[in-house]
């Protein structure tokens, strides 16, 4: 019967592409069009027809992790671009209905006092430090990367991610800046650099907090940058300026306002914030249940609507938006190789569990940015409309920027 159900279940959605399963009797189902990409799975379990009808999304990503399925030729990417690629026709089906159950129980899900908010950051920033440093750039950024042409190198590309996001912070020497979610200090240590700015870097990762405080010592900006362990909603200075990046995924749904309603206090009437975030093409939505139990527990990626409602409520001014689509799919790409070069050693760090599933974790996390609608939204904000230049040219034409300097 669960077979049946599950065969009924996956034809009714899965119209693009190939998937060939094989089942643990020998039985072979078929589905899609026989076109490319041609995936074939095994399941090594005889319950798993049943188990992915109640919940396909975790048992999919646990299936993989404890080899219960096994992919051929281990093509993750294929498989993800088949299951993602007709993700639109199966919005009426019964995966569809269980996602619409579980954005009914979101607000509860993303529930994140100070206290939980804690605890969700320990469970994936605390891991082993050198993990870490064998799949990202030697800055440690942790988010996605500005890919001028497809050619640059990771280096370059988050490189120019933190030169735009400063461009749109418009600097000025002495200026005080607040990075909410600073990670292991590199945007903060960037800006105190290369721009004479003091900032305060805010973070509930103990391992990135001890991590940043010591580069700061090291890079002698100790005087110009400082490193808190501590939420943003217990800072109680103003700054002219403030940024966060790859944070505002962790805030939860029912707290935006109070983010943005902190947002407003802590700018000066001047002031300029700029937030850079995962977001979604499509309407609100729910988080990947496999990602909230493994990875990001009480993680979301926002709709622009309900971010940008939140924002209208707390008076601030929305002054400019870029959506960036393609960016994050090239640097998990980049990180996933990464990763797999360095699997041996990430291995004897955790043990095999653990790396398939951080592999399946940045390929599914890449596969979504490619076929599943996710995107970035840089979104810069003031108190006053008339904090920023009228036009863009500031950002890209160096001339615009001098004239604009010299005028002031």
């Amino acid at each position: 019967m669960w077979t049946k159900l599950f065969d009924r279940m996956v034809g009714s959605f899965l119209h693009r592409g190939t998937l060939i399963i094989q089942l643990v009797d020998g039985t072979v189902l078929r589905y899609g069009d026989g076109q490319p990409p041609e995936v074939r799975v095994a399941f090594h379990d005889e319950d798993l027809p049943r188990r992915l009808l109640f919940s396909p999304e975790i048992v999919m990503g646990e299936g993989y992790m404890d080899g219960t399925i096994t992919v051929e030729n281990d093509d993750l990417h294929g498989l993800l671009q088949v299951l993602l690629g007709n993700f639109p026709e199966g919005a009426g089906t019964w995966p569809g209905l269980l996602r619409m159950f579980r954005k009914i129980a979101t607000p509860i899900l993303q529930f994140n006092p100070t206290g939980k908010a804690r605890r969700n950051v320990a469970h994936h920033y605390d891991l082993s430090g050198e993990m870490y440093e064998l799949f990202l750039d030697t800055d440690k950024q942790y988010s996605c990367a500005y890919f001028r042409t497809p050619e640059v190198t990771l280096e370059e590309a988050q490189a120019a991610k933190k030169a735009h996001i400063a461009g749109k912070l418009l600097l000025e020497p002495g200026m005080k800046v607040l990075d909410i979610g600073c990670g292991w200090g590199g945007m903060a240590l960037t800006l105190a650099r290369d721009y004479g700015v003091q900032v305060l870097g805010v973070t509930l990762s103990t391992e990135q907090h001890k991590v940043a405080t010591e580069r700061a010592a090291a890079a002698g900006l100790s005087d110009r940058v400082e490193f808190r362990l501590t939420d943003y909603r217990n800072v109680r200075e103003t700054f002219d300026r403030i940024v966060s990046v790859g944070m505002f995924e962790h805030v939860g749904a029912p707290h935006y306002r109070e983010y943005f309603r902190h947002m407003k206090k802590l700018l000066n009437p001047d002031g300029v914030a700029l937030i850079h975030t995962i977001g979604r093409f499509s309407p609100p939505g729910s988080t990947s249940p496999w990602i909230t139990k493994y990875i990001f527990p009480g993680g979301y990626c926002p709709a622009l609507s309900e971010t940008m409602a939140a924002v209208e409520r707390e008076g601030l001014v929305e002054t400019d938006v870029e959506i960036w689509r393609l960016h994050y799919a090239e640097t998990l790409r980049h990180w996933q190789m990464r990763f797999e070069a360095n699997i041996d050693k990430v291995r004897a760090l955790y043990d095999d569990r653990f790396c398939r599933m951080w592999r399946f974790y940045l390929v599914a996390s890449e596969m979504s940015f490619r076929y599943g609608g996710q995107c970035v939204f840089q979104i810069q904000l003031a108190r006053r409309q008339e904090a920023v230049p009228l036009t863009r040219d500031y950002l890209y034409v160096p001339e615009a920027r001098a004239a604009l300097r010299a005028a002031e």
